[in-house]
């Protein structure tokens, strides 16, 4: 399951990368969190026209459809640099030192491969919607109000492909720790237990008091 994680910085270049990359992760996962919030006053809309009026929002699942990829997809590099995927914590908190770091390194190679097969595969699915010969540039659209698919089919290789630049930088954080023994590995996420997480989080909310 998923575990509390935290991810340590120094002055390194990989570093700088790393908290430079997420501020775009943060963006696109606002993103996300922002489109769930839309999806939630579409919601009100259609069913208070159809209560009110007997007339629901014309095209609400097109809109439903539309947005499920930027839901879905757009906040995983996010939740990856975090350490907020499922996995095994209580096998990978077992291990310590350059084992830690080599199973990570190849868990995480493994995963870099998958994406990159899917913004292979999602890529070419995109443009088998898209063309700029067609009527707003798509070859298929919704069935209620026809709205273009092609933007929602864009979403998931641009997701993926941000999520496979942090599996990168992963990598070269995992091999250099493995490569120097290091206790304190930055851009990885590191699994903490319960007690250490309790503890940033009472010093976490004692700075906010002050």
């Amino acid at each position: 399951m998923a575990g509390g994680a935290q991810v340590l910085q120094d002055d390194s270049t990989l570093s700088r990368l790393d908290r430079s990359f997420y501020k775009l992760e943060r963006v696109l996962a606002l993103l996300s969190g922002l489109a769930v919030f839309g999806l939630m006053i579409l919601a009100v809309v259609s069913v208070g026209g159809r209560n009110v009026m007997n007339a629901p929002l014309p095209g609400y699942v097109d809109w439903i459809e539309q947005a499920m990829p930027l839901i879905a997809f757009m906040g995983v590099s996010y939740t990856q640099r975090d350490g907020g995927h499922i996995r095994m914590d209580m096998v990978v908190g077992a291990l310590k030192g350059r084992v830690l770091y080599a199973a990570e390194f190849l868990t995480t190679f493994a995963v870099l491969v998958l994406m990159v097969l899917l913004v292979w595969g999602t890529w070419a699915h995109f443009q088998r919607s898209f063309d700029f010969g067609s009527p707003l540039w798509s070859r298929d659209s919704s069935m209620d109000i026809a709205l273009p698919i092609w933007p929602a089919k864009l979403l998931a290789p641009v997701a993926f492909a941000v999520l496979c630049v942090r599996l990168v930088l992963q990598l070269v954080g995992y091999g250099r720790a493995f490569r120097t023994g290091t206790d304190a590995p930055v851009a990885v996420p590191l699994v903490i237990d319960v007690a250490t997480q309790a503890r940033l989080e009472a010093e976490q909310l004692s700075g906010r008091d002050d």
